[in-house]
């Protein structure tokens, strides 16, 4: 009987050194995050960044949080939740209707489209902000919440994820045999296509929640209302309090509602990070 030798994949300590340092490099802020977090007022500015203070006031801190000034930071909370509910959501239907479409249908002015959605995903959308700015004054809706979800609803790399996912990930003949059977497009996109796109969209509603969910200038130029603010621009307003003149003693409610402000997004990956993965290790090869 032949014996088999089992080869064991070869190993590179300069990138294992690599990826070591840079686990480090991102565990660090979070760590000091945490830590900073639990220490009161005072401890901040008595004890070095990595250590903890006398009192361990997490929770303190956290009750402190959601009541301050009226309990704004839940209706900044709200917000944010608004704006990644109908701003993200919106994003990845539209993102995976049309690129399901501009994946699986031939019409004039195809290559053009692709060309157009190339482009605006190497444009930054701090870039656009100030036009956006403008063109949402002159129709009056600044400082409403649409001023944040309409521009929220386009995702470019979303639709060009989709676009080359759903190119490799439906087969032709599943389409032509649906059709055969008498199903209708909408039918075919509802009942197969979904079902087959399920990894890419959630890499797209991945993607699209954490821009949502960070994003910052947009929401800065847009709302002049505290009551409007997303997390991004409310934390960043309480910073602002406890560093400008006549400051106040806030600091540890900045560190504590950026710990908060996170957690969402990392129990959605943590949730979501089979389909993630699965969905750009897919989505990343376009026949």
């Amino acid at each position: 009987m032949a014996a088999f030798s089992v080869t064991k994949p070869r190993k590179s300590r300069v990138l294992t050194g690599f990826m070591a340092l840079y686990l480090i490099y991102t565990l660090v802020p979070l760590v000091w995050l945490v830590i900073n977090a639990s220490k009161t007022q005072p401890s901040l500015f008595s004890t070095s960044g990595l250590s903890f203070g006398d009192t361990f006031a997490l929770f303190d801190n956290i009750g402190q949080t959601f009541t301050y000034n009226g309990g704004i930071f839940f209706r900044w909370l709200g917000n944010t939740l608004l704006y990644v509910v109908v701003g993200a959501g919106g994003a990845t239907i539209l993102a995976t209707a049309a690129g399901y479409g501009l994946a699986k249908y031939r019409f004039p002015g195809r290559r053009a489209v692709f060309a157009v959605v190339l482009g605006a995903v190497a444009v930054p959308p701090t870039a656009l902000a100030v036009p956006t700015f403008l063109m949402f004054s002159k129709l009056g809706l600044t400082n409403t919440p649409l001023a944040v979800i309409i521009p929220s609803l386009i995702s470019p790399f979303g639709l060009y994820l989709i676009w080359v996912y759903a190119a490799d990930a439906i087969p032709d003949e599943l389409l032509e045999a649906a059709r055969i059977d008498g199903a209708g497009e909408l039918r075919i996109f509802l009942t197969v296509t979904l079902r087959q796109l399920v990894p890419g969209i959630i890499t797209v509603t991945l993607f699209t929640m954490v821009q949502t969910w960070n994003n910052y200038f947009l929401p800065l130029i847009m709302l002049s209302e505290p009551k409007w603010y997303p997390l991004t621009v409310g934390l960043n307003q309480w910073s602002a309090q406890a560093n400008g003149a006549g400051a106040q003693p806030i600091f540890n409610l900045v560190l504590t509602g950026s710990l908060l402000t996170i957690i969402p997004l990392v129990v959605a990956f943590l949730l979501m990070q089979r389909f993630w993965q699965s969905g750009l290790s897919a989505g990343s090869v376009k026949q």
